[in-house]
């Protein structure tokens, strides 16, 4: 009676989709979670700027180097906070791409899947 009704007998198939669509949801909610309490740090000229953000990139500290700070060196000073912010920020995408690459691999999906964040 069913039998012109092909597409239904993969209804079992559409279930497993939607359980790990479920899934995934879940472990992205988890991730995004995470993703503000891992933290990552950055530096810039040989340590002596030092900043930290969280893997969505958040910055949440900056340390400078009391010796470093000269009024004829200003400029030196501000390169060196904006190489180290940059750079945290540069780790903090890599640390956030692990984490989502992570998540796809569990997945079986493709890695240059986009994934909502």
């Amino acid at each position: 009676m069913l039998k012109g009704l092909g597409g239904l007998s993969g209804l079992g198939d559409m279930g497993k989709m939607m359980k790990a669509a479920q899934e995934m949801q879940a472990k992205l909610a988890e991730l995004a979670g995470r993703l503000d309490t891992i933290t990552v740090e950055g530096s810039s000229g040989a340590g002596l700027v030092r900043a930290t953000a969280t893997a969505k990139g958040e910055l949440k500290s900056l340390t400078i180097d009391p010796s470093i700070f000269r009024a004829d060196d200003r400029e030196v000073v501000e390169d060196l906070i904006l190489a180290a912010i940059k750079d945290t920020q540069a780790r903090a995408a890599e640390r956030h791409r692990e984490e989502m690459r992570r998540i796809t691999d569990a997945f079986g999906l493709p890695a240059d899947v986009k994934l909502p964040f």
